[in-house]
């Protein structure tokens, strides 16, 4: 029986397993892999300290810091949790862990455009992370869909390997950040196209060859990347019956608790409004401070 499992292990996941260690719980963090969805970043400008670092290189220094303390780092998939009298179990691939309380920092999941075509060309053509699989489309036409920093971060990472690369934008303008409009501008390759929708990717045996859009235009290319945000991922939320928001997020207090005793909630998965890999890690070490104090006062 532990003290604390922490479920997650992105900014949020890892800050609360670095406290955690440091507040002498006895914790253990339970996570398919390292570093979440940052390690598609493919250069963080904004967390303090770094002026600039690839997201993979930042979660691998947030995993050393964790390791320095000594905490448990399983990697395994999480399939079910419960609540128990004397806690919480957790249901794993192999294994099932007992503890007395719980932080989910599971994050989110990229969303879907959800149009035919995108699940058919999936890994054909049709890619969520240009981090991962840009350099398959060397000198290729490419597509990304989306706005926001992301799709501009992974605009200009295709950049360096595909001839022309579109960004498709359903409103006007951009809403990425200043810099990224200046640096679009500035990369011959990419092209702008916004108030436009994709309503079809098309394709054959070799993958995708176009994409269909809402102004009747078809785009002639041979890769789509998805770049539209992302989803809380509640499944084990929602096993737990932790109180979750409108929009699908774990509502949580300022001490980052939810309305299940013992169960506490940090970083992209949660209400916080600022998604952010700094705001994350915040609200990591504060659920491990609320865990702390709940496991003080059980004893």
């Amino acid at each position: 029986m532990k003290d604390l499992i922490i479920i997650g292990s992105g900014a949020a996941g890892m800050a609360a397993g670095i406290y955690a260690g440091r507040y002498d719980l006895d914790t253990m963090v339970i996570a398919k892999s390292t570093g979440g969805l940052l390690n598609e970043a493919t250069t963080v400008e904004n967390y303090p300290g770094f002026v600039k670092i690839p997201g993979y290189e930042l979660m691998k220094k947030f995993k050393e810091h964790l390791d320095s303390l000594e905490v448990p780092f399983v990697e395994e998939i999480v399939k079910k949790v419960e609540k128990t009298k004397k806690g919480f179990k957790v249901f794993c691939d192999k294994e099932t862990y007992q503890a007395k309380s719980l932080i989910l920092a599971t994050g989110s999941e990229r969303r879907k455009l959800n149009v035919p075509g995108e699940k058919e060309f999936s890994g054909k053509g049709v890619a969520y992370c240009a981090t991962c699989d840009g350099a398959l489309f060397q000198d290729n036409t490419v597509a990304v869909v989306g706005g926001g920093n992301s799709a501009a971060q992974a605009a200009l990472l295709l950049s360096q390997y595909a001839k022309k690369v579109y960004i498709l934008y359903r409103k006007d303008p951009l809403r990425a950040d200043p810099i990224y409009h200046d640096r679009i501008k500035a990369e011959k390759k990419i092209e702008v196209m916004c108030c436009v929708n994709v309503v079809g990717i098309k394709g054959d045996k070799t993958g995708v060859t176009s994409v269909m859009l809402d102004n009747g235009k078809e785009l002639k290319l041979e890769g789509v990347f998805i770049e539209i945000g992302w989803q809380p991922s509640i499944m084990l939320a929602k096993q737990l019956g932790v109180e979750l928001d409108e929009k699908g997020f774990i509502k949580i207090n300022d001490l980052a608790e939810t309305n299940v005793k013992g169960v506490f909630a940090a970083g992209d998965c949660t209400t916080r409004p600022f998604k952010q890999a700094v705001v994350a890690a915040a609200d990591g070490s504060t659920a491990a401070y609320s865990a702390f104090n709940y496991i003080k006062s059980l004893k």
